[in-house]
């Protein structure tokens, strides 16, 4: 058994301070594993049943036997793995703009590290997701050139993001951006801590060919009831 308590990582980061905990649970006989930026929680090991639906949801609606995925946001590698067990993903680019949480999977400091860094169709990058949709094509960031699917787990929600330069990318113009980059009958989705939003919903419908929005329910052992996260899948035509 660890011990009960250790930060694992500290560092300082343009966006706040990022920590890396584990504790151990003794009620559920679990090392819980959790991110925080600053004074805030940004993830949990005990709640990633959403993050994983991310993954499944949006894969899903992805036709072909060879795909290229990019994911946004690489965190504890939940989505990340969670792709990596579809075996019709040929290559999967995770981006991730801190290099500190980088740096933890290469170093082999999370469970799922290992299996990401010795999969040889996964690649861990260091850059601004939202700065890669931004940039024009054939700009030299060729990471989210013509892919088959496009998983988002970055902001908690749009509405509610990590830094105010994300916004843009919940409009029109950034989701325009975003699905130039999709091959047809490519998929983006996101991940979400709030309920589904109907206007940006309504949003995506306007964007992409087809738009859904889907509350994932998971037990919740702290409370000891249940709470949910949304993904939101849409599709290029």
């Amino acid at each position: 058994m660890s011990a009960r308590f250790e930060e694992l990582d500290w560092q300082p980061t343009p966006l706040g301070d990022i920590s890396l905990r584990r504790r151990h649970d003794p009620a559920l006989g679990v090392d819980v594993y959790e991110v925080k930026l600053g004074d805030e929680f940004l993830m949990s090991s005990l709640f990633v049943v959403a993050e994983i639906a991310l993954a499944d949801l949006g894969l899903a609606q992805v036709d072909g036997d060879t795909l290229d995925v990019v994911v946004g946001g690489l965190g504890l590698g939940c989505t990340a793995r969670a792709a990596l067990a579809d075996p019709r993903v040929r290559s999967l680019t995770d981006v991730e703009a801190l290099d500190e949480v980088v740096s933890w999977h290469r170093r082999g400091m999370l469970p799922y590290s290992g299996e990401l860094i010795s999969d040889p169709r996964c690649q861990l990058v260091t850059g601004d997701f939202f700065a890669l949709v931004a940039a024009e094509r054939g700009s030299g960031a060729p990471v989210l050139d013509e892919v088959d699917a496009v998983l988002l787990d970055i902001d908690h929600s749009p509405s509610h993001v990590l830094h105010p330069s994300h916004a843009g990318f919940y409009t029109s113009d950034g989701l325009h951006r975003l699905a130039d980059r999709l091959r047809p009958g490519g998929v983006f989705a996101l991940w979400s801590d709030d309920p589904p939003d109907e206007a940006f919903l309504a949003l995506l419908g306007d964007v992409f060919a087809t738009a859904t929005a889907t509350l994932v329910p998971f037990a919740n052992p702290v409370t000891g009831g249940e709470s949910a996260n949304s993904v939101y899948v849409a599709t290029r035509g």
